[in-house]
């Protein structure tokens, strides 16, 4: 329990919630501010990204406001979740505007920004927070209502500056593990197009049907089994996300299994660079009649150059070709127009060394999303010990 005093968000001297756009309603129009998406929170670090700019008459109408010093508390699930969160600095004239999805926190003479930032980014604050949700699943908010009767505890500002500094200093160094990382996908990045760039030069180029097969494994659902399913968004640019545990029916439509190796199409949104190599943790997994699955001929083609192929602006541009209609699910990737598409086809040795840096750089990523789960997990296990005043 903690040993400081407990106030409500809602007192004026704590927080103030959601500040009016009254504020800046006399900024000219054409005045430039910083524009903070969803995507620019970083759930990991904790920080936003304030590069994107417009102009206040642009966003004054349908975002959310904000200013230098406001927390920002993503409301919206699966973000608030996530640990979706940051102070705003580094505002461009001092103002910010962003999704509608933020619940702005503005700090009291009793608290700092960065006492207030950490305390919504506690994960018992963030449970309770989810359990208070209200709205349709898949589309459930914190209401403004449950900010307004937490509480939080308030330590003397000095107490409160120690701590945010003795916060800082511990996850620094993991911090700095997960940028190496990142800055070891770059560096691998960029060797594998330099590689592809010359593999590619002077070869001879054949539709994908010659150099490997579309393979439908169907599966019978189970009506009350457990399975590991693909939703149609869960994977993307050469990997796929987490899997889901599911025990739903897929309505009565068939599904069909992956293995490693394969390369799987999202015929919905490949397109947007919906296209991934399953790894041996995919190996299982059950997807529905959307996905499209080609396994390389032997000796010939594989799986990972295909990939890098099919994401790179070349290729894209044929998957786009093949997939007609208007954006969202009216736009899909046909089976004929797929297989007739060219891909160029370098010597096999070559791939093979390919392939070894696309799994190292795999291996990689895998790596720094293993940093960001320990990071959180140590970060709410000091952010608790903070609130119950042990650090």
């Amino acid at each position: 329990m903690s040993v400081w005093p407990l106030r409500k968000l809602g007192d004026d001297d704590v927080c103030l919630l959601n500040p009016k756009k009254r504020e800046v309603a006399k900024v000219d129009d054409n005045t430039p501010v910083s524009f903070v998406p969803m995507m620019r929170v970083d759930d990991v670090s904790g920080t936003m990204d304030v590069s994107e700019i417009k102009s206040i008459g642009e966003v004054r109408k349908g975002y959310t406001y904000f200013a230098g010093g406001d927390v920002v508390f993503a409301k919206i699930t699966p973000c608030m979740e996530n640990g979706k969160s940051a102070i705003a600095c580094n505002l461009m004239n001092g103002i910010g505007f962003g999704t509608t999805e933020f619940h702005v926190l503005r700090p009291g003479p009793l608290v700092i920004p960065e006492w207030l930032h950490l305390f919504v980014r506690n994960r018992e604050f963030r449970e309770e927070a989810k359990k208070n949700m209200q709205g349709a699943a898949g589309q459930q908010r914190v209401p403004v209502d449950f900010l307004r009767a937490a509480t939080i505890p308030v330590p003397p500002i000095d107490e409160q500056r120690r701590i945010v500094a003795r916060t800082k200093e511990l996850t620094r160094l993991a911090e700095y593990s997960r940028k190496l990382a990142a800055e070891r996908e770059t560096e691998l990045d960029a060797l594998l197009q330099a590689l592809y760039c010359r593999m590619i030069e002077d070869v001879d180029w054949k539709p994908l049907k010659d150099v490997a097969s579309l393979v439908r494994r169907a599966v019978k659902p189970k009506p009350n089994g457990e399975y590991e399913e693909m939703g149609i968004r869960s994977f993307g640019k050469g990997t796929f996300k987490k899997p889901v545990l599911t025990g739903k029916q897929i309505g009565n439509k068939r599904i069909y299994t992956i293995h490693e190796g394969d390369l799987v199409f999202n015929n919905v949104f490949a397109w947007e660079k919906a296209i991934a190599v399953a790894k041996a943790e995919d190996h299982g997994r059950v997807g529905s009649h959307r996905f499209i699955t080609y396994v390389p001929h032997e000796g010939l083609v594989t799986s990972e150059f295909l990939c890098h192929h099919f994401l790179s602006e070349h290729g894209i541009e044929d998957i786009r070709a093949a997939s007609p209609g208007s954006a969202g699910r009216n736009r899909t990737l046909g089976l004929k127009k797929l297989e007739k598409i060219l891909v160029p086809v370098p010597r096999y040795d070559e791939q093979q060394r390919f392939s070894e840096i696309a799994k190292r750089r795999q291996l990689i990523q895998l790596e720094t999303r293993g940093i960001e789960d320990e990071m959180k997990t140590f970060l709410s296990a000091l952010l608790a010990k903070a609130f119950r005043g042990e650090l």
